[in-house]
């Protein structure tokens, strides 16, 4: 009778899409390091890192400037790295990549997504016939002694890791795209940069590291996934230029890409954060380290309910 009684009780019948297991999980970026914060238990350093949770997939986004550091961020937040999907590194530069070598330690066989440069820190290397030959020469005065290896493979400070280079827009996932980009500014120039796009219903949820190809381009490449920009978060680049750039980036990010929200950090720049937070008001989204920014679901869950009688 007890059995009945109990069997008797408020049944709640749930009827979920395909993917219930990432329907159920959070959809979030964890800022792992930057150089402003709130939190004390966390240590600020230059540089950048981030973990990205969505639809079920855990993505680590670069991986900051200091390798100790970098460890002591991810422990104290308690992130576990051993049960990430993959890894994007934005660029070369020493603040977004340092972290790899704790990173192998955790996950050694984890893919790293990575720009497409023959002789960048990532070993790709190239073929022989990059260089022209001349056999006329004695063997002692030709690379190799004249018989080059078929592929030169480039030097790296992490031989074991599994890179995959980047080149051009790739879905790596469903609905989540790397985004390739080129700087073509002094000091940066030719720097190749990957940037994280992910095509969520409430529109492009855009990850950048530095945004040496230039924000707008950066933005402007996302649209051809989707023209709605629901968040930008991560570094714009901005941090030294003049006043009158500053307003122009924050007015075209506002008014011509008509983002919802911005999570400006790295090296976004101190005035470029104010103008961005005086054009975007509450939809300005405080992203420093330590700082979880909720993101719009990947899926919509229907839920039914109903009494169950049994006699």
């Amino acid at each position: 009778m007890n059995r009945h009684i109990s069997l008797g009780a408020l049944v709640v019948i749930v009827l979920l899409p395909a993917g219930v297991a990432a329907a159920e999980t959070p959809n979030r970026v964890t800022v792992l390091y930057d150089s402003f914060g709130k939190s004390p238990s966390l240590t600020m350093d230059w540089g950048f890192a981030a973990l990205v949770e969505y639809g079920g997939k855990r993505i680590l986004f670069d991986t900051g400037n200091n390798s100790r550091i970098f460890e002591r961020n991810v422990k104290a937040l308690g992130v576990n790295l051993k049960n990430i999907d993959f890894v994007v590194i934005s660029h070369r530069h020493a603040d977004h990549t340092s972290g790899i070598t704790y990173l192998l330690t955790v996950n050694p066989k984890v893919k790293i997504y990575v720009p497409d440069e023959p002789w960048g820190l990532f070993a790709r290397g190239v073929t022989n016939d990059f260089y022209r030959k001349d056999p006329s020469l004695p063997a002692d005065m030709r690379y190799y002694g004249g018989h080059p290896p078929e592929v030169l493979e480039g030097g790296t400070p992490w031989p074991r890791a599994n890179f995959i280079p980047v080149n051009q827009r790739t879905e790596v996932a469903p609905g989540i795209f790397i985004l390739s980009g080129v700087s073509t500014s002094p000091g940066t120039l030719e720097l190749k940069e990957l940037s994280l796009a992910i095509k969520s219903p409430q529109g492009v949820i855009l990850i950048v590291g530095c945004s040496h190809p230039g924000v707008e381009h950066i933005v402007q490449e996302a649209t051809a996934i989707d023209p709605h920009i629901n968040i930008l978060l991560g570094g714009m680049h901005q941090i030294q230029q003049p006043d009158p750039e500053i307003e122009r980036i924050a007015a075209v990010l506002h008014d011509r890409y008509k983002l919802d929200r911005v999570a400006p950090g790295h090296c976004t720049g101190e005035p470029e954060f104010a103008a961005l937070k005086r054009v975007f008001g509450d939809r300005y989204v405080y992203a420093g380290v330590g700082s979880v920014v909720d993101l719009p679901g990947s899926t919509s869950t229907r839920i039914a309910s109903r009494r169950v009688g049994l006699r």
